[in-house]
């Protein structure tokens, strides 16, 4: 098992990235507490990663993220991340009809992308078709 730097252990840049993330989070989730021991610059590096890509404003709401989040982590076979990012799905609105067709996209698309790859599919839908449509 990891080493955790705990919330009463952490000083310095540690303490400091702790703070923002039990702002936004209202805890501090154990996948940051083992980044701080190896290398809190990580940590920090990883932190403002996560801002950026999963607090910010703009673009999809946030339980979409999470949503797309669990997807990957599911098909990463990440417990821990799975666990992780169905909770905050569902802290921001996610039903269980929601999870458990993003589940079920997850199996369609695991054996399509299998099928495809397998028998070597030729791409014809492309984003190419856009830009020619649109020419038209």
């Amino acid at each position: 098992m990891s080493k955790l730097v705990s919330e009463e252990e952490a000083r310095g840049k540690v303490a400091e990235v702790y703070e923002d993330i039990r702002a936004h989070f209202g805890m501090v989730p154990n996948f940051f507490k083992a980044q701080a021991a190896v290398d809190p610059d990580w940590l920090d590096l990883n932190w403002r990663r996560t801002r950026h890509i999963m607090l910010s404003a703009d673009g999809l709401d946030r339980k979409t993220r999470e949503l797309i989040a669990l997807a990957v982590s599911e098909v990463n076979h990440c417990a821990y991340c799975t666990a992780a990012h169905e909770t905050m799905a569902r802290m921001n609105g996610a039903t269980d009809q929601e999870v458990n067709q993003t589940r079920q996209i997850i199996e369609l698309f695991c054996s399509f992308n299998s099928i495809a790859d397998t028998l070597r599919v030729p791409s014809d839908v492309t984003p190419e078709m856009l830009k020619n449509k649109a020419r038209t």
